[in-house]
């Protein structure tokens, strides 16, 4: 049944954003609620997960622990989607 399900959304295009959709909703679980809560906004296209910060100190912070934060990201989701992080 899970192969079916899969092979419609591929199908469909759907797949992308599906995967998009489980990065978003994992967002705070991974970074926490105060980075959540500071986060204006995220995109996601051809593996590179856009991050919108409220805070310019937060943005410089979490630009050091970029790959530490893409390991993260692809361990919760079970695949390696996301291969770049920007953040704005």
């Amino acid at each position: 049944m899970g192969e079916i399900i899969k092979t419609v959304l591929k199908r469909h295009g759907l797949e992308d954003k599906l995967t998009e959709t489980k990065i978003f909703t994992s967002w705070e679980k991974i970074m926490g609620q105060p980075i959540a809560k500071l986060t204006h906004k995220l995109a996601f296209q051809k593996g590179c997960l856009v991050v919108y910060l409220h805070s310019s100190v937060l943005r410089n912070e979490l630009s050091y622990a970029k790959s530490k934060i893409i390991g993260l990201i692809n361990k919760e989701l079970g695949k390696p989607v996301v291969q770049d992080i920007v953040f704005r």
